[in-house]
């Protein structure tokens, strides 16, 4: 006979100040092994369950005379961590509290309880113990003399509804206070252990550390991948992170938490010196950064972290958050994929930043924004050979705000894309104007941003502004910087054969500085190549400027570009370029940037440079 395996085990606690009653529930309710099943049969019925023939439940029971004894064994199973399911409370226990008495100070303690209060005789009416115990479903009346069978029921009735209780709370737990996609705490579960880790590091005299760890670049991975990938990505960059944290020998305790979005919290309670929290961050940093494959798609992910301390970067865990988060968006303005530490001077960063947000929210609705077009000029023959447009914006507040401060912050908001759409109509409706006035613009050059390429529906809203202003799309050129170039986290090929497909040229912007290979210009076909004015800017006085200037241009030709060189400020630097046999400068020497009437009087009379040109 094959032996039976207990796999429930429910703690019962009788209360009755007579030994005879604790005699009768203990025949009731404890078996042996070998015992009929027919219990089991009426759980079935009643739970529409088939128990595994190798299971069967089972109960601990407990007595106590006393209703105070048997408060006083409650109160010690919740300390023990093994609370009683069910109590049976006899309604009369003189000298001491009778049933209902009982059942009241039992509940003060332990309020997931499930009672039955056993009577023989209307010591209290129903309506009586509403209105002492409150509506409830925790408890049931059990008329004395009972039934066998009905105590049975009962107890398998309510041990189950007890437990099932227990792991609604449970799984309600884990909804309210763990992030359901990496099972890692939330801001919940953060929000709570935090004062009590900063509690323990004063009463310890000790030093905490919060990194706060954003990932670069995400929402682009996740707009282009989508969002299916994303999640998958999430949960990788999560079990990389708490890898890091168990394998660390400087750190012993930690907790780690997602907050939202591609944020992650970690706390280090007890660090002995800023380098020991530099050492985890670090770790975490590189082990991120190594390449993950997901469904095919080969992803490259860096980090950037901010780290403040406890109690010198804040004494509560909002400081230490707030803190650590002006730390991270530092680390993303520097360089992206690096470690920052938190300085008071980032507050009154903080401060500005935050002014600058809200004003530049409202400045589309204000009509704040203006375009500047600096003309190109075509060395061989000394006409205008183009115009890039410029953005410029003015606050009443902040005054004229610089592109450099803006854009990026215009990306990081999300208005990127709605500017940058504004931009292109109002360069297109512009050309047009000056066309129609007889003027001859061959071309007009607008820079677009990452998130503006990569957008679901980037080529519908060219086709939209072109419609709208009547622009031909051979006039239009579209500048995307060689970093945009060189990604491979959205079509980038497909989208530039159906630009180019519509007539519309390509430009590579600032070449030099980022880290496209030659063979993607080979396999992505564009029209120009605008060289970096970090390298023009050296070619008076530095031969390996000019070599390096040379192959540039060298290898436009090999792959019929056009070049473009950007900054030229001197005849010097201008005949240099010609020399080489580079098509159109822009700069300074040419035209600086111009306002709309200034760039229609250009256009009038556009100038005469003192070096000569060649004969067309």
């Amino acid at each position: 006979m094959t032996k039976r395996k207990k796999t429930t085990l429910y703690r019962i606690l009788t209360i009755d100040d007579n030994q005879a009653i604790h005699q009768d529930f203990a025949k009731i309710l404890t078996r042996t092994q070998n015992e009929n099943t027919e219990l089991d049969d009426l759980e079935q019925s009643l739970f529409g369950v088939t128990k595994a023939a190798g299971d069967f439940l089972d109960f601990r029971l407990d007595c106590a005379m006393q209703g105070a004894e048997g408060l006083a064994m409650v109160e010690k199973a919740l300390a023990e961590k093994n609370p009683y399911a069910l109590a049976f409370v006899d309604g009369r226990m003189p000298p001491g509290m009778d049933g209902v008495e009982t059942i009241q100070a039992l509940w003060e303690k332990d309020p997931e309880l499930q009672v039955v209060l056993c009577t023989a005789y209307a010591d209290y009416s129903w309506q009586e113990i509403r209105n002492i115990l409150g509506e409830t479903d925790n408890l049931l009346i059990l008329k004395k003399p009972f039934d066998n069978m009905e105590v049975l029921q009962m107890a398998h009735a309510l041990t189950r509804k007890w437990e099932l209780a227990r792991e609604v709370r449970g799984r309600l737990h884990h909804l309210a206070f763990y992030d359901m996609l990496t099972s890692l705490p939330n801001r919940a579960m953060l929000s709570e252990r935090l004062p009590i880790i900063l509690k323990y590091a004063q009463q310890n005299d000790t030093q905490a550390a919060l990194l706060f760890i954003d990932m670069d670049n995400f929402k682009l991975i996740n707009d282009s991948l989508g969002h299916s990938i994303g999640d998958k990505l999430l949960k990788a960059i999560a079990r990389r992170i708490v890898f890091c944290l168990r394998a660390s020998d400087v750190v012993g305790r930690w907790t780690a938490a997602r907050i939202g979005g591609d944020e992650f919290i970690v706390i280090l309670p007890q660090v002995a010196s800023e380098h020991a929290a530099t050492h985890v961050a670090q770790r975490i940093a590189d082990r991120v950064s190594q390449p993950l494959s997901l469904d095919g798609h080969r992803i490259l992910v860096t980090l950037s972290i901010g780290v403040s301390f406890y109690p010198q970067d804040g004494k509560t865990g909002e400081e230490l958050l707030k803190n650590a988060d002006l730390a991270m968006f530092a680390a993303k303005r520097t360089s992206q994929n690096s470690i920052v530490y938190y300085q008071k001077s980032m507050n009154q960063r903080a401060v500005k930043r935050l002014a600058l947000e809200n004003a530049l929210r409202q400045a589309l609705g204000r009509n704040e924004f203006s375009l500047h077009y600096q003309p190109q000029m075509d060395l061989r023959t000394g006409k205008v050979s183009g115009m890039e447009v410029l953005l410029r914006w003015h606050n009443h507040v902040l005054g004229q705000v610089s592109p450099l401060e803006f854009i990026q912050v215009a990306e990081e908001l999300g208005l990127i894309v709605e500017i940058g759409t504004w931009v292109l109509r109002t360069a297109c409706v512009q050309t047009r104007i000056w066309q129609e006035q007889g003027l001859f613009v061959p071309r007009i050059a607008v820079n677009v941003s990452l998130k503006q390429f990569s957008y679901s529906d980037f080529v519908g809203t060219v086709k939209n502004v072109l419609k709208y202003s009547g622009l031909q799309p051979e006039f239009l050129e579209l500048e995307i910087t060689e970093t945009v170039f060189g990604g491979n986290v959205f079509d980038l090929e497909h989208i530039v054969q159906q630009l180019r497909a519509m007539q519309i040229s390509i430009a590579i912007d600032d070449f030099g500085t980022g880290y496209a290979g030659v063979s993607r210009f080979k396999q992505i076909q564009v029209d120009r190549l605008k060289i970096d004015r970090s390298f023009v800017k050296e070619i008076e006085n530095c031969p390996s400027a000019q070599d390096l200037i040379k192959g540039i241009v060298a290898m436009a030709k090999c792959l019929k570009l056009d070049v473009v060189s950007e900054g030229i400020e001197t005849l010097a630097q201008m005949k240099f370029l010609r020399s080489i046999k580079c098509e159109q400068i822009q700069g300074y020497l040419y035209s600086k940037p111009l306002s709309v009437d200034d760039a229609e009087l250009f256009l009038r009379n556009p100038p005469v440079l003192a070096y000569p040109v060649a004969k067309s």
